[in-house]
């Protein structure tokens, strides 16, 4: 059925659509109260190497020259990152966070980007928390934090690297004031509308073709004794002598 055809069916059974319509619309209001608004909070951690360089002097009387650690990035700091990052997405890492599957709080660290393949693009680990009020994203976001710093440290503890050289880190950006996000509640809305849209053309349309049926299955209305008799008149001869 073509667009205007709709819109005269619609039109025409007005008392079917409108109702429904109304329901769907009462449904979508009560599902935006009970989808929960997320807050997210981000951080961005720098590796950084110290500033006496990532190695020892060969002689304890000449020490290394003092470096600038923001002026010193290579890349062992982005493998170092990218190890962090993997350890750190891991389900046992997220279990001793205090983060559950199917919680009220998620997190995931990412060098920036979504392509696994190139973790290793620079010395970044970007924290993203979410939670259900604005206080657990903020916290979880710290809890991430904390636990790549002392993850970085077992590592380095574990390959037995000396600790003057051992990488530091650097909050460049600290744990941001979450923000509301509604675009999932505005999701669910949309798409509850579309459903009831559409719930309500088709009951619409049922009722238009329910009627249509018992309209065709209607027996014709009996006649009026004048027709009947105006009938038998016109069938009759009108000369007398020709009906005896």
């Amino acid at each position: 059925m073509d667009f205007w055809g709709t819109v005269l069916v619609v039109f025409r059974r007005w008392y079917v659509f409108l109702p429904v319509f109304a329901l769907s619309v009462a449904a979508a209001a009560s599902l935006y109260s009970t989808v929960p608004t997320t807050y997210v909070s981000n951080a961005v951690l720098i590796l950084t190497t110290p500033t006496t360089g990532g190695s020892l002097p060969s002689n304890p009387d000449i020490p290394n020259g003092l470096t600038n650690p923001m002026l010193n990035f290579d890349h062992g700091l982005s493998i170092s990152a990218s190890i962090l990052i993997a350890a750190m997405g891991t389900p046992e890492m997220a279990a001793e966070i205090g983060v559950r599957d199917g919680g009220d709080v998620t997190f995931k660290v990412t060098n920036g980007g979504s392509n696994l393949e190139s973790l290793a693009t620079g010395p970044f680990l970007f924290v993203e928390g979410e939670g259900h009020s604005a206080a657990a994203a903020q916290d979880v976001v710290r809890r991430v934090l904390a636990r790549a710093k002392r993850e970085l440290e077992l590592r380095q503890k574990a390959v037995r690297a000396p600790s003057a050289t051992y990488i530091t880190t650097y909050e460049a950006v600290p744990p941001t004031t979450p923000l509301a996000q509604r675009g999932r509640k505005l999701r669910a809305v949309a798409a509850a509308a579309g459903v009831g849209v559409m719930t309500s053309l088709c009951a619409t349309f049922m009722a238009e073709s329910f009627l249509h049926r018992r309209r065709l299955r209607r027996p014709p209305p009996a006649p009026e004794p004048s027709e009947v008799a105006a009938a038998l008149n016109g069938r009759l001869p009108a000369d007398p002598a020709v009906r005896h």
